[in-house]
C-alpha cells in the first residue's frame, strides 16, 4: 500500500474551540508541527491552514480545514486535487466518541460512524477509502448530551489521556508514512493503555 502524503486534522477554527474534544484532530497536527518545527499558514484556495514537513525522507503535507467540522470535505477535496494526492495516501485524524480517552486507533476504509467531519468528507470524495486515526474522547452516556460533550473541554485527566494517545500515535507515524500500516497499527494498538 502507498505511504502517506497528506495528514488532515479535523476540528473547528477559532480560539473558543481550541481545547475542545472535537478538535483532537487539530491537536494531533499541531503536535506534529511542533515536533518538526513547522508552521501553519493560511491557504485560502484550499480553505485551510497548511504546513509541509519531511518525515523519514518523504515530503508530507498537513491540512487544518477552517470551514468548521461539518464542512471539512470542501477543504480536503480541494487539497487532494491541488496536490494530486489520492485518498488512500491521506490520513484523517479525528475525535471518536466510541473510544475512551487515552485510546488511539488506526484504520482504513469503513463508515463515518456519525462523525460529521467524516460524513462531509464522504460527500465530497464519494467513498471512505482513506486512512483514519481515531482519537478517543469517551462518550457522555446519552445521545442528547453528545453535542455539548464534543464541543466542551475535557477534564484535566481526560486531556492528559488524549495527549498521551496523540504522543503514542506520533511515535508510530513514520511507519504509516512509509506505508507500513500493519506495523504502525500493531505498535499503536498494543502499546501502553490499549494492551
Amino acid at each position: 500500500m502507498a505511504g502517506l502524503r497528506l495528514i488532515v486534522g479535523l476540528g473547528n477554527p477559532g480560539a473558543e474551540h481550541l481545547r475542545t474534544r472535537h478538535n483532537a484532530g487539530f491537536w494531533f497536527v499541531d503536535a506534529l508541527a511542533g515536533r518538526e518545527s513547522a508552521r501553519f499558514g493560511m491557504e485560502s484556495k484550499l480553505r485551510g491552514e497548511t504546513a509541509k514537513i519531511v518525515l523519514g525522507g518523504k515530503p508530507l503535507w498537513m491540512l487544518k480545514p477552517v470551514t468548521y467540522m461539518n464542512a471539512s470535505g470542501a477543504s480536503v477535496g480541494a487539497a487532494l486535487r491541488y496536490w494530486k494526492i489520492e485518498p488512500d495516501e491521506m490520513l484523517v485524524v479525528h475525535d471518536d466518541l466510541d473510544l475512551p480517552p487515552g485510546t488511539a486507533r488506526l484504520k482504513f476504509d469503513g463508515g463515518h460512524g456519525g462523525q460529521n467531519g467524516l460524513r462531509d468528507l464522504f460527500a465530497h470524495i464519494g467513498h471512505g477509502r482513506f486512512h483514519r486515526l481515531r482519537i478517543g474522547i469517551g462518550h457522555p452516556g446519552h445521545k442528547d448530551r453528545v453535542s455539548g460533550w464534543v464541543l466542551g473541554r475535557p477534564s484535566k485527566v481526560d486531556e492528559d489521556l488524549m495527549l498521551d494517545a496523540i504522543a503514542r500515535s506520533l511515535d508510530v507515524l513514520p511507519l504509516a508514512v512509509a506505508g507500513e500500516f500493519e506495523a504502525a497499527m500493531k505498535k499503536l494498538h498494543t502499546n501502553g493503555r490499549d494492551s
